[in-house]
């Protein structure tokens, strides 16, 4: 479904997580959706964004001037807070487990990746169903086309950023042709999207 946000049926959900996918390009685009969520945002949002996996994470550092919002990396162990962003460390996957509490594995790389946005996605599924919502940015490769997939089997909702907006279409474009996608829309839309879906739910 292709949708502008104001023709966005809002349902009454109460969405608890926003599940960010991205890749080449991604830092860029988060520069552009990050800024524009308010400090009162009323979930949690957990970013896989593919890095080195040799390098010191920085992540958290580099995108906390972008937003009003705490910004930190994943940590073992640690529950999910709203209004903070949790970034998947370098080398890990990042998952959601029992309690909604953050797990870190270092199990195989999946799409050539580690993190990999698709076992993100599969665990928030399994754990949030209806109350999760993914975002598909830039990048290259497939990664987050299985993930969206087990969002929309446990009942979620799936943004993915325009093809035509992308610095890299592969992600987004390999999103979209999994017929799995309930809104496709260009990057300056995303933000206020997921502004109405969370917080309208509360209302």
């Amino acid at each position: 479904m292709n949708a502008s946000p104001s023709s966005v049926l809002f349902l009454a959900v109460r969405f608890d997580i926003v599940a960010i996918a991205a890749s080449a390009g991604g830092i860029k685009a988060l520069a552009q959706l990050l800024p524009q969520l308010p400090a009162d945002f009323a979930a949690a949002i957990v970013i896989v964004l593919h890095i080195d996996p040799n390098m010191t994470s920085l992540l958290p550092q580099v995108l906390q001037p972008m937003t009003s919002l705490t910004v930190k990396d994943a940590t073992l162990g640690e529950s999910l807070q709203a209004g903070t962003i949790y970034t998947a460390p370098p080398d890990h996957h990042l998952l959601i487990g029992s309690g909604r509490t953050l797990r870190l594995t270092h199990t195989a790389k999946v799409n050539y990746a580690r993190p990999a946005a698709d076992c993100t996605l599969v665990s928030v599924a399994e754990r949030f169903g209806e109350r999760a919502i993914a975002v598909v940015l830039t990048g290259y490769g497939r990664d987050g086309a299985a993930g969206i997939s087990a969002i929309k089997q446990h009942g979620g909702r799936v943004i993915v950023q325009d093809p035509a907006t992308a610095d890299v279409a592969g992600m987004p474009q390999s999103a979209i042709d999994t017929h799995q996608v309930d809104w496709v829309l260009p990057l300056e839309s995303i933000p206020q999207t997921l502004v109405n879906l969370v917080q309208q739910a509360r209302m």
